[in-house]
């Protein structure tokens, strides 16, 4: 045997015996789920579904709901923490309902947390039993207002309750492109288009001395860099989830892909006409491209007027 067919067979090895292993942590899979509060008397009050058909039961406006699979990444909190250790060591197929508590749900009912407030801090609009209002940076419900007081339950609409969590582990993601847009849904609840590049670049790199006393020395090399390109259409520029942990999912995302940087492209849909103005409506690097070359003919100045225009496109 080859030392490449020995090394193919290895890595065949190795995946079978992962394979063996079961889920572990840090895998990525999809699931479809139902979570549902557990009730004394019957079926409990469905929470979450991937399922069209138990939303349309349980009479959940589903219009623009999307039913498709969930990934998850097991281990890393996508999940409540008894589905995570539920999760582990399963293979494709497995299902299970698991009992969830109240306290790791969405806590326990305080008490303390329902208040009397007075009503002109509510909006008259909001003035009735089970609305949803913000008081003081604080959210709650309605619960009864009488004169100029209000009652107002500050709890999770959820606390107190057990949930039980009924699921089916439906794929595992193997493709990193899969991977990232997954990670950036669980964020956002919008996968955008990814792509990862690959290539070469060339670095400064710092030798180390031969001696204690002398100073180290640099050296150009060529390393390879593996780049996440994250398409941003309009609408996700505007998720203020996405303006103020854009940073954080790009450290999320390069430590768990083993990435060397990410890079945001902000994509803008329109008409062929271009945009008024400055610009005069030349619409897009073609035009671009053609008046810098006549600018140049007309100043004599020399300018590469692809690579200027690669290099906006860049930025």
């Amino acid at each position: 045997m080859s030392e490449e067919e020995q090394a193919e067979a290895d890595t065949t090895e190795v995946a079978e015996s992962d394979e063996d292993a079961g889920i572990q942590t840090g895998d990525f899979v999809e699931l479809e789920y139902t979570v549902r509060t557990i009730a004394e008397d019957g079926e409990g009050r469905v929470v979450d579904t991937t399922s069209q058909e138990v939303a349309e039961e349980a009479g959940i406006d589903d219009e623009e709901y999307d039913f498709s699979a969930r990934t998850v990444t097991v281990g890393e909190g996508h999940v409540f923490d008894s589905v995570d250790e539920d999760l582990e060591g399963r293979t494709l197929g497995d299902e299970n309902a698991v009992r969830v508590p109240a306290e790791e749900a969405f806590g326990e009912f305080d008490p303390d947390q329902v208040q009397t407030v007075a009503s002109d801090k509510i909006p008259e609009d909001d003035r009735y039993p089970g609305a949803q209002v913000t008081v003081d940076g604080d959210q709650g419900y309605v619960e009864t207002i009488v004169g100029g007081r209000a009652r107002v339950d500050f709890n999770h609409p959820l606390a107190g309750d057990d949930l039980t969590y009924d699921y089916e582990i439906v794929d595992r993601v193997e493709d990193e492109e899969s991977q990232a847009a997954a990670m950036i849904g669980m964020y956002l609840e919008e996968e955008p288009d990814v792509r990862i590049e690959e290539d070469t670049v060339e670095e400064e790199v710092t030798l180390e001395p031969d001696e204690e006393d002398t100073e180290p020395e640099t050296e150009t090399q060529e390393v390879d860099r593996r780049s996440l390109v994250i398409e941003a259409t309009p609408m996700m520029q505007m998720n203020q989830q996405w303006m103020f942990s854009k940073q954080q999912i790009a450290q999320d995302l390069m430590g768990k892909l083993g990435l060397d940087r990410v890079v945001i492209e902000e994509v803008i849909d329109g008409g062929a006409g271009g945009m008024p103005g400055m610009m005069g409506g030349m619409g897009g690097g073609a035009g671009l491209e053609e008046a810098v070359e006549e600018a140049a003919d007309d100043e004599d100045i020399d300018v590469d007027a692809d690579e200027l225009v690669e290099e906006l496109d860049e930025e």
